[in-house]
């Protein structure tokens, strides 16, 4: 039962949440929110004028359910919250910061992993522990698959020498436009996509799952972090839902983060986004096991883990719903009741109990 129900003694009633913004994730999010049951929606922000004022509901293509979307940040901060859970498409400090001055707690999957040398992460700190809220941020890689569960598995490995976490993915089911070819600069000559801000951006979370995963198992890095960016070209026409992509252009990259010893690649962080495996120079591709997560610890025993299903069956319906993208706001809805109930500051996986989802509502009858 939640903090909120023990006070008022009330049974239908549970942590108020804000969701901010309606992207992939966030209308994912939302889903979670009013599925889950100790959540209530109780606040909705939105970019724009054309979702300003729609119920949330119709948002989400469905029937109206008495919550209106807002583009008015000092209306949400005046709303009564326990969380929020804050998925724009780039986070600002400045708005996390606010949220957090207001009394709300902050789940988040852009940030705030593991932040010990952040730049912002002393004033969120600070912020947290004078409002008597936290921050907490989760997701899938980063996340869950970089960081909760190799620590999770790393407890059955002596003598561990090696630590990596990988993301084989199609990004012709990534529904995001302007992200695929303005950011990530899929469809860009080479020498433009060299000089992307990925490896960098990027990097301000995985590089916080390598610390997290080095403080843990005890293990002192080189100063300085490694960074790997790779790409290949299209040698034909490539058909993606944006249009195709022309010969010569990027058309698959990794990017890759490693923590190291005396040199040694101790913890490994890596991406691998193909737009398909075919027309491709060099000529990459996922192998037999396809699209995957995997999780490897180089130990005594070395252990490893394969994960499917956080991938769609095929590009096409990627572009509908993806699992991965579900995957990710999940990972932050099923983490709220955690977070709210956790000390002042920014909270880790390091800090919080085992979070876990919730069974069906056909199955769990009067039990909440």
């Amino acid at each position: 039962m939640s903090a909120v129900m023990a006070e008022t003694g009330e049974t239908n009633v549970g942590y108020r949440v804000i969701q901010w913004a309606t992207g992939n994730v966030g209308k994912e999010a939302l889903r979670g929110i009013l599925a889950h049951p100790d959540l209530e929606l109780a606040g909705c922000w939105v970019h724009g004028d054309a979702k300003n004022g729609r119920d949330v509901g119709e948002i989400l293509g469905g029937e109206p359910i008495g919550v209106r979307a807002t583009s008015s940040v000092d209306d949400l901060l005046a709303t009564d919250a326990h969380c929020v859970v804050y998925t724009p498409l780039l986070a600002n400090v400045d708005e996390v910061l606010a949220i957090v001055r207001s009394g709300k707690n902050v789940v988040t999957p852009l940030g705030w992993f593991y932040p010990k040398s952040a730049p912002s992460a002393d004033e969120v700190e600070a912020a947290c522990q004078h409002a008597g809220v936290s921050v907490h941020g989760t997701g899938i890689h980063p996340g869950g698959i970089t960081e909760r569960l190799p620590l999770t598995i790393a407890s059955m490995s002596r003598d561990i020498r090696h630590v990596r976490a990988e993301e084989f993915s199609d990004i012709r089911s990534y529904a995001a436009e302007f992200v695929v070819k303005e950011i990530m600069l899929f469809g860009k000559p080479p020498e433009v996509a060299r000089e992307s801000a990925m490896l960098d951006l990027l990097g301000k979370g995985f590089l916080q799952s390598v610390d997290m995963i080095a403080d843990a198992i005890g293990v002192e890095l080189d100063a300085e972090r490694r960074t790997i960016h790779e790409m290949a070209v299209a040698t034909a026409p490539i058909d993606t839902a944006f249009g195709p992509l022309d010969p010569g252009t990027v058309a698959a990259q990794r990017f890759t983060w490693q923590g190291t010893v005396g040199g040694t690649p101790v913890i490994t962080a890596r991406v691998n986004w193909l737009m398909g495996q075919n027309n491709l120079d060099p000529a990459w591709n996922f192998g037999p096991e396809g699209e995957r997560f995997e999780v490897e610890i180089e130990g005594e025993p070395s252990v490893s883990a394969t994960f499917h299903g956080l991938h769609p069956s095929e590009a096409a319906a990627g572009l509908e719903r993806n699992p991965g993208l579900m995957a990710t706001a999940m990972n932050c809805v099923n983490a709220v009741p955690y977070v709210v109930e956790a000390r002042p500051g920014i909270r880790t996986y390091l800090d919080l109990p085992l979070v876990t989802g919730r069974a069906d509502s056909s199955l769990r009858g009067g039990i909440r």
